[in-house]
């Protein structure tokens, strides 16, 4: 074992939730306000209800975990597949810049089912929540830009985030967490090709690496070992899909660098690589009074990660896809000015003044903007007017980012269109989850606390 592994599982074993920050703690608490969202804002959407036959099919007729869309208990593992798949459709999870990791569709699933399957309190599922970032974080930071290319870091490093919360829930000491990491690690899959035919299986990335994180922690907890040396070995994650993996990113001031409040809201209901060039346009349009018909061509200067991903959709061709295309989320921006759940919903393929936009829509390489990523993600525009000028937007830091991030209020918001999206529940509901998520560090037993929508057991 590398001194990096060492040092990291050593840091996971020795974490305990007096050492946390008050601000990891509240963050903590709104990121699961934003994730519990996201997942019920999916409720009856494709492919979501393949999921949940599936856990019905396979899973127990009841159980200690309950299943966000439709209020049935299960087991934790299949509790933890279906909120996972769930939570990563709408496109409204959080997501960190710098690992390009979406933390919270695969660490709450696990975390969450454990929790209610183990009868821990809210604030050991903070603690093991919190673990489960801090340890994907730096993981996905390790494999680098290169893994990203190829592999969906949600779903191969999630693999390993949602163990790792499901350990800590487990009490695990040093040597089992390096076991974990083995037998999670060795699981961790999950490829970028289907965005070409607009497949469903980004859902299936999550809900395994969730599912899947859980089974390798359950199973280490039984006393099934790992191999050691999963993350730097010779036949280890980074050998085999990294080439610019950096060991050092996996002890990064541990214990003082919080990585867990650096992760970014969604403002946007899309794909992250879409926000940045979003918000500059926006910004642009409003600054210079600009209605879409005004503009005759707009070249965005991305990173090379937002070439590699929304490259690959030219037309899409279901709403989910449209979401991965720049040329539609700036069409939905020009055109109705955001780039929401209704939004893409009721025009991204039907509006024909959003197709008319998006052929008018380029991505070019830019330097700057590469060079900065993925730290920091920059938004950089060029709109050429039908009267002949040319204009620049500029964004440094997108709504959401920390710098620029979201509001407690902002996100009650948030949360209520998203539940009123999908219907998951009325106001008065939807308000009865926000103050049992606020008040998640109180909870004694998380068995006994309900989260599913319109569902109210307490």
């Amino acid at each position: 074992m590398s001194q990096h592994t060492q040092a990291l599982t050593e840091f996971l074993a020795g974490l305990s939730y007096e050492q946390l920050p008050e601000a990891v703690v509240s963050r903590t608490e709104d990121l699961f306000l934003d994730w519990l969202a996201s997942a019920l804002a999916s409720q009856a959407a494709h492919p979501i209800p393949l999921f949940e036959r599936y856990a019905q099919k396979m899973g127990p007729a009841t159980g200690p975990a309950q299943i966000l869309v439709n209020g049935r208990s299960s087991s934790a593992y299949f509790a933890a597949l279906v909120n996972a798949a769930s939570s990563h459709l709408v496109e409204q999870d959080d997501l960190h810049n710098s690992s390009v990791l979406h933390p919270a569709t695969v660490v709450f699933p696990a975390a969450l089912a454990a929790a209610q399957d183990l009868g821990k309190s809210g604030r050991e599922l903070i603690l093991a929540s919190v673990a489960g970032y801090e340890a994907g974080i730096r993981i996905g930071e390790f494999l680098g830009r290169s893994h990203y290319r190829i592999f969906h870091t949600t779903a191969t490093v999630g693999t390993l985030a949602a163990a790792v919360a499901v350990g800590k829930l487990l009490d695990f000491d040093q040597q089992q967490f390096t076991y974990l990491l083995g037998s999670a690690g060795t699981q961790a899959a999950g490829l970028w090709e289907f965005l070409r035919d607009a497949a469903d299986s980004k859902q299936l990335h999550t809900a395994k690496a969730a599912a899947d994180g859980l089974l390798a922690a359950y199973m280490t907890a039984e006393g099934l070992t790992g191999a050691q040396n999963i993350l730097e070995g010779e036949q280890g994650m980074a050998a085999g899909m990294s080439s610019d993996a950096d060991p050092s990113k996996l002890s990064d001031r541990l214990g003082s660098r919080w990585a867990l409040p650096e992760t970014s809201f969604k403002f946007h209901a899309s794909c992250r690589h879409t926000h940045p060039a979003a918000d500059a346009l926006l910004d642009l349009m409003q600054r210079e009074g600009l209605q879409a018909d005004d503009i005759s061509k707009v070249v965005t200067r991305v990173h090379q990660g937002a070439i590699d991903v929304l490259g690959r959709v030219v037309v899409p061709q279901t709403v989910h896809q449209a979401k991965f295309s720049m040329g539609t989320v700036l069409g939905l921006i020009a055109v109705y000015g955001k780039a929401g759940l209704p939004e893409f919903e009721q025009y991204s393929l039907t509006d024909s003044r959003i197709g008319t936009f998006r052929d008018k829509v380029e991505m070019q390489l830019d330097p700057e903007v590469d060079g900065a990523y993925p730290q920091r993600w920059l938004g950089r525009v060029v709109v050429t007017t039908t009267d002949g000028r040319t204009l620049h937007g500029s964004i440094d830091e997108p709504k959401g980012d920390p710098g620029n991030t979201l509001s407690r209020a902002e996100l009650e918001d948030k949360f209520r269109r998203l539940v009123a999206f999908s219907g998951a529940c009325d106001a008065d509901q939807a308000g009865a989850l926000v103050a049992r998520v606020w008040a998640l560090r109180e909870q004694a037993d998380m068995s006994q606390v309900s989260l599913a929508g319109g569902i109210d057991n307490e």
